[in-house]
C-alpha cells in the first residue's frame, strides 16, 4: 500500500464523468489499498478515484458505520434531507453548507466484483452521495448554498 496525491480544484480530472471498471484483478485491489492508506492519512471520511487522478468510478468512504470500498456504484434511491456542512480533501481550506438527502439506498461491487447493496443514513449518506458525485464531475461546491474559508492550520 501507498499513499496516494490528493489534486486539488483546477485539476481536470475532477470535472470529469468516470469510466466504468471492468476488471476485477490485482490493479483494483491495490488502488483500494491505495485508497484506503491515503483516505486515513489525510483524515477524510471518503475519498474517490479521480481525487488521486484517475478516472475511474472507484469510492472508499470511512465512517462510523465503517470501511467500505465501492466499484460503480449507484444510488437506487434516496429520501428525506439534511442540509450541514461539508468539506473535501480536493478543496483545500474550505467548508460549505450543503443539502443532500438524508437516506439513500446504493448498489456496488467489491473488489472481487461481487454485487452488494446498502442502506445509509445521516452523515453515511452524505458521504456516499458526495463520493459518488465526485465520478460524475461535481464538487460539493457546485452544490453549496455558503462557501467559506476555513482558519489557517498552524
Amino acid at each position: 500500500m501507498s499513499r496516494r496525491f490528493v489534486v486539488q480544484t483546477g485539476e481536470p480530472v475532477l470535472r470529469e464523468k468516470c469510466i466504468e471498471v471492468k476488471s476485477f484483478n490485482k490493479e483494483l485491489a491495490d488502488l483500494l489499498d491505495d485508497m484506503k492508506e491515503t483516505v486515513r492519512a489525510e483524515n477524510g471520511a471518503g475519498l474517490a478515484a479521480p481525487q488521486i487522478g484517475l478516472n475511474k468510478r472507484v469510492v472508499v468512504i470511512d465512517v462510523e458505520e465503517g470501511f467500505f470500498e465501492m466499484v460503480n456504484p449507484v444510488i437506487v434511491s434516496s429520501k428525506g434531507e439534511q442540509t450541514g456542512p461539508e468539506g473535501c480533501l480536493s478543496v483545500k481550506g474550505k467548508q460549505g453548507t450543503v443539502t443532500r438527502p438524508d437516506k439513500v439506498k446504493a448498489e456496488y461491487r467489491d473488489r472481487n466484483g461481487k454485487k452488494h447493496k446498502l442502506t445509509a443514513e445521516g452523515f453515511f449518506a452524505r458521504a456516499v452521495c458526495h463520493e459518488l458525485d465526485h465520478l460524475d464531475g461535481i464538487l460539493y461546491t457546485d452544490k453549496a448554498i455558503e462557501i467559506y474559508d476555513l482558519p489557517d492550520e498552524d
